[in-house]
């Protein structure tokens, strides 16, 4: 059973200073759950060690799709694929992602359920807002499995300083410019993305952000903001499919841009390949014996429990359990109806004493680096709340 701590929860008004409007679900109740999860520091660990080897696996297993051109298996609209192959094969740097995990504590194994490897949610929550309820508590900020700030800083270095140690990072690297994109009227994609913006200026760049309708795009030169200042680094809060089906032009500009090598992309366009649910059957087949993942197929499985899942479903949206004998027993509706299906065996989530489940998220920054929950029903979906941690020494 899940473990939990009641604490006092921030006040909206501090909230709202911080930036994080979006505070209050559609139905009155609080986004930000008044609770602590308990984590014990082997759990901390397990959940570190757990994210680490996925990536890992992950960035093998991208490898063999690209090898394999197993880009209609995995739903990959076809005028991504030159985007994919390009950010790939460049090495193009992956600034940050999310793991979803099942179990990890009271004694449950750690279960991979996706990765959000593209447009992760849930990052300034994870960073900043647990962080201050325990200050605000009275209690020791330290103690949690959050560094997300600092590895943030590191990461955005390394665009211009790569993997090795030895490059020093200095004014003269700094003066390529970083923009930063968010869609207009969505509060939290905007406080993330401004969020990122001011970690990459305290790490030294030169930074702006404009709204998506306010960039520019030359197909020459590269992406620009509202004043035509040429940027060397795109960051958007905006996934990659929907580029790719909704802004053909776009999507076709937007390669032009990276085969001439001007500005380049965050997320680059290769996460597609990992947020794609279908990579969860991929990783299955190299690596059926690892203890991190559920059986998965394309088809349904036979004889068990199972989640039906779109393979770029959100936020829980058109997702369905099913019962051994192929009956749903729970489903939800959404936008995603048109996608394809993967089947991934059932695993029981945590609860709690009242029967909340409870779904780690660990955010992947070159490593490990940051721990949070979201509470909800069997099936976890906007509607969902969020309730960080501390870890019991």
């Amino acid at each position: 059973m899940v473990d939990i701590l009641r604490v006092e929860p921030l006040d909206k008004s501090v909230l709202e200073d911080v930036g994080m409007t979006w505070h209050t679900d559609d139905d009155g109740s609080d986004y930000i759950s008044n609770e602590l999860v308990r984590v014990r520091e082997t759990e901390a660990d397990a959940y570190y060690s757990a994210a680490n080897a996925l990536y890992d696996m992950y960035v093998e297993a991208g490898q063999y799709a690209i090898d394999n051109r197993l880009y209609y298996e995995l739903g990959i609209p076809s005028n991504l694929v030159g985007l994919i192959e390009d950010s790939w094969e460049k090495d193009d740097w992956h600034l940050y992602g999310r793991f979803d995990l099942a179990g990890g504590l009271d004694g449950r194994p750690v279960k991979l359920i996706e990765f959000n490897a593209d447009t992760p949610t849930g990052l300034f929550e994870t960073s900043i807002i647990q962080w201050a309820i325990l200050k605000a508590n009275g209690m020791d900020e330290s103690r949690q499995f959050n560094n997300i700030q600092q590895m943030l800083k590191e990461n955005f270095r390394r665009l211009v300083t790569g993997e090795s140690e030895d490059v020093e990072f200095t004014r003269v690297y700094a003066s390529q410019k970083l923009l930063f994109s968010s869609v207009r009227n969505l509060a939290e994609d905007e406080r993330t993305v401004k969020y990122l913006q001011s970690v990459a200026h305290d790490a030294g760049f030169y930074t702006d952000f404009c709204y998506m309708d306010e960039a520019g795009f030359d197909q020459e030169l590269g992406v620009f903001n509202k004043d035509r200042q040429l940027a060397d680094f795109w960051f958007k809060l905006y996934p990659w499919e929907d580029i790719a089906s909704e802004e053909l032009e776009l999507c076709r500009m937007l390669e032009k841009i990276a085969i001439r090598g001007g500005t380049r992309f965050l997320n680059p366009a290769y996460t597609l390949l990992f947020q794609s649910k279908g990579m969860l059957k991929i990783l299955y087949d190299l690596y059926p014996d690892s203890p991190y993942l559920l059986k998965t197929d394309f088809q349904p499985l036979n004889g068990i429990r199972q989640v039906e899942k779109k393979l770029f479903g959100r936020e829980g949206a058109n997702t369905a359990i099913l019962n051994a004998g192929g009956e749903r027993i729970a489903v939800t509706d959404g936008p995603y109806a048109h996608c394809k299906n993967v089947y991934q065996e059932f695993t029981e989530l945590p609860k709690d004493a009242a029967g909340n489940h409870y779904q780690a998220g660990v955010f992947y920054i070159w490593e490990a680096c940051g721990l949070g929950f979201r509470r909800g029903g069997a099936i976890l979906d906007n509607m969902s709340k969020f309730s960080g941690h501390v870890i019991e020494r």
